[in-house]
Parts: structure tokens; sequence; C-alpha cells
């Protein structure tokens, strides 16, 4: 009865006033094998609309003139002409090196401080479960606070840091250190892991619960030191969420340019001017969205290489 009241639903043919009944047309709809397609039409199109159209906009902005302050050169297309202005800009150069130092710095840095701190916050002690809660403080800290915070720390009249190395002899006097180009980047690059190194800490402290204890006593049993177990237990086991972590906090860094605009705003000269910032200035200050297009498509495709590069060797070492 019950197959032939469905054969029946399928094949009947519906009255006219039923034609324009929402529930009756799903109904019959949901029978059919496209379904399941139908329901990813509204996902589709909000992906199309957030994602897929502003990246094929600014792609397509980096083939065309335009430069708000010079309305009279128009919007025409101009092909490769902004990419091979790219390649006599020194500054392009300069921040993409400048771009490799500072994401590779950071990350490593925060990488380590996160496994650190995650190994030692994975234990049953008490108190610990407070000093998790205030290692995960600085994460919490938006980009613009945490760097104006740092920036009054290491104010070269007022700074409190300074005021601290001075009095225990580290430095003779007070130091601008957001101003010397030698030390500018490393400042830098330590405040930024000390507000991102959190969430390293995060994503392996919760990596490390879903070891098995069992491993780690059948390696005692078996005579294995505790460095051992680091090495042929906890590493392997993290290594998904570390190639995962590292992928997007790379993503990120290259992509965010805020703390260095608060910090140094890309100085002192260009010490500091990464690529995402030099495409912020170019579009922001400058008003020049052509060339700025093709700096984020630059970005875009070295993101690409980098993703697909640090994957494909993180699989070729774990099978090794």
């Amino acid at each position: 009865m019950a197959t032939y009241v469905r054969e029946d639903w399928k094949t009947r043919q519906l009255r006219p006033i039923d034609r324009f009944n929402p529930f009756i047309w799903l109904g019959s709809v949901s029978e059919t094998r496209y379904w399941a397609w139908y329901l990813l039409v509204p996902s589709v199109v909000v992906i199309a609309m957030i994602v897929l159209y502003p990246t094929l906009y600014g792609i397509t902005l980096s083939f065309r003139e335009m430069r708000l302050t010079r309305p009279d050169l128009g919007t025409g297309f101009v092909g490769f002409e902004h990419y091979r202005e790219m390649l006599n800009d020194d500054i392009f150069w300069l921040s993409l090196k400048n771009t490799l130092v500072w994401v590779t710095s950071a990350v490593g840095l925060e990488l380590s401080l996160g496994l650190a701190s995650a190994l030692t916050l994975n234990r049953s002690l008490p108190g610990l479960k407070w000093i998790a809660v205030i290692v995960l403080l600085p994460w919490f800290l938006p980009n613009v606070v945490a760097g104006n915070m740092w920036a009054l720390m290491l104010d070269s009249r007022l700074g409190v840091i300074n005021d601290i190395l001075v009095r225990i002899g580290v430095l003779d006097q007070y130091k601008a250190w957001f101003a010397d180009p030698s030390t500018a980047m490393a400042a830098a690059v330590v405040i930024e892991a000390w507000h991102g190194f959190p969430f390293f800490t995060l994503l392996i402290m919760a990596a490390l619960k879903g070891i098995p204890d069992e491993l780690y006593q059948a390696a005692a049993v078996d005579g294995a030191t505790t460095i051992d177990r680091f090495r042929f237990i906890t590493v392997p086991m993290l290594k998904m969420v570390i190639v995962a972590a590292v992928v997007l906090r790379v993503i990120s860094l290259v992509n965010s340019p805020d703390l260095l605009l608060i910090l140094t705003g890309g100085g002192p000269g260009q010490a500091t001017m990464v690529l995402s910032l030099y495409a912020f200035e170019n579009a922001y200050r400058m008003f020049d969205f052509g060339y700025a297009g093709a700096l984020s498509v630059i970005m875009l495709i070295l993101l690409m290489i980098f993703c697909y590069c640090y994957v494909r060797a993180s699989n070729v070492m774990a099978n090794a």
C-alpha cells in the first residue's frame, strides 16, 4: 500500500490550484533525484556572492587603470602594465623580502611558544586552568588594542619596558625601538608572536587531549624516554593540527597588515613594509586601486603556492 501511494504521488496530475502551493511543490520535488542539488543552490549563491565575485573582480581590477586621483586616465584595460611596473618597483621587492622575514619569523616563534605552552598546560596540576586562561588572554585582544598597548610600553620617552631595561643595566638610555631600522622588524615580530602564540596553544592543547594515554604507557613499558615519546608519539599525532594551524596563520599574517600599520606604518623608511601594507597604501593613500589589485593577485598566487608546497612536503615527511 505504501509503495502504491508513493508511486501515485509521483505520477498523479496536480490540480491548477495546487500548482502554486509551495508545500505541495516541495513535496513533489523532494521525491526526485535532483533534490540534493536544489539544496546546494543557496550555499552556492552565497559563496559566489561573498567569495567568488570579489575575488574575480579583484583579479580583473589588476588589468585595468583605476586611479581616483587621475580620473583623466579613465578605467580602461591596460593588460599586464601593472605587473611590468611591479618588476621595476624597488619597494615591491623590498616588501616581498620583508614579508618573508615577517611571516617566517612570527610563525616560527608562535609555533615554538604555542607548542611549549600547550605541553606545559596539558598536565593535571592545581592552578593550571587559571594559568591557561591567562595564557590565552593576548589572543582575545584586538590587534588595535595590542598594538597601541605595546607602542606605549616601548615608547622612547615614557615606555615602561625601556625604564626596566635601563634600571637593570641592559640599556644605557631609552631606545626608540620602532625608529631604528635594525630593531623595528624584530620588535614587531616579538609583539606579533606574543599576540598570536595562544592560537597555536589552543589548537595543540585540543589535539593533545585526543592522544590516548595508552600509547604513552606502552612506550614507557618498552623503555622509551620522555624525548622518545615526544618524538615518536606526540609529534606524529599533532602533525595534521600543526599543518592546518601553520597554513591558517600564514594566510592571516600575509593578509593582515594592521599590527605593522599601528606600530611602524611600514617604517622607518621601508624597513617594515610588507606586501599587504604596500597594497593598502596604494589603495587607500595613493588611491591606485589597479596597482593595489595587482599586488593582491601576487599575494594570492604566493599563498596558493605556499599552501600546496607546505602540505605536500608535510605529507611526504609523514609517509617517509
